[in-house]
């Protein structure tokens, strides 16, 4: 490897068994290779490839790391949140000089492995009114949508008001439909959760309970084919 300013040499590296979109922790010895020391903004990073090293994820979180002499090695703790779908994938561990380059776009070598991927298998749930019931198929697309990596999963609602009881308008972006709406921009009625996701309560929307998406950093969909059935009679 050649000797220039920025340079990293990998050591053993390790991860927790990845479930699609969910964090693990990750472990990997690193060194100093370079001419430099490393000091602010230089920080540890990840790569998701596919099988041919085409990057699926490039720019994976950050994990910050102490200075660093050349010559010194030091193990670290990374943060690493698995793709989505669920898959057979390569994964390198890559440092990155903040707003100037990635160390393996220097010339440094980029060490990648296989890494499958599983289902994400974290417990969920979704705290419905006694008013709402689940229509035909809703467990099934919301178990589907969560094992594919998603921690929070919405759908839409249909009402059964019958004439004395029209369906509200602001259900009006809730009516079922075809299927996913990405950057769905309402709030998350009824939604179902996996454990450790926690959401921001908003004011309910006609008595069903509303909720903030998640960041951005944590997957989550809106998806009009998963549907919940609302009776305001039995309210």
């Amino acid at each position: 490897m050649a000797r220039g300013p920025l340079v990293v040499r990998f050591g053993d590296w390790t991860l927790d068994e990845p479930q699609a979109g969910a964090v693990i922790r990750g472990e990997v010895e690193l060194e100093n290779a370079g001419t430099v020391p490393w000091r602010k903004g230089i920080r540890l990073a990840y790569h998701w490839l596919d099988e041919r090293d085409n990057p699926i994820v490039w720019d994976g979180d950050r994990t910050e790391i102490p200075p660093l002499a050349p010559g010194d090695r030091m193990v670290v703790t990374a943060r690493v949140r698995a793709p989505i779908p669920p898959g057979r994938y390569r994964f390198a561990f890559d440092l990155v000089a903040e707003h100037r380059a990635w160390f393996s776009e220097l010339g440094g070598e980029l060490r990648t492995r296989p890494v499958e991927v599983h289902p994400r298998s974290t417990p969920h749930h979704a705290d419905l009114p006694p008013w709402v019931e689940p229509a035909p198929g809703w467990h099934e697309r919301v178990a589907d949508a969560h094992a594919e990596g998603f921690g929070v999963v919405a759908g839409a609602i249909a009402w059964d008001g019958g004439v004395l009881h029209p369906r509200p308008r602001p259900l009006t972006p809730y009516e079922p439909g075809p299927g996913r709406v990405p950057g769905f921009s309402y709030p998350l009625v009824c939604p179902s959760v996996v454990e450790g996701v926690t959401l921001e309560r908003l004011p309910d929307v006609e008595g069903l309970p509303a909720f903030l998406p998640p960041p951005d950093w944590e997957p989550w969909i809106y998806d009009g084919r998963i549907v919940l059935t609302a009776d305001p009679r039995k309210r």
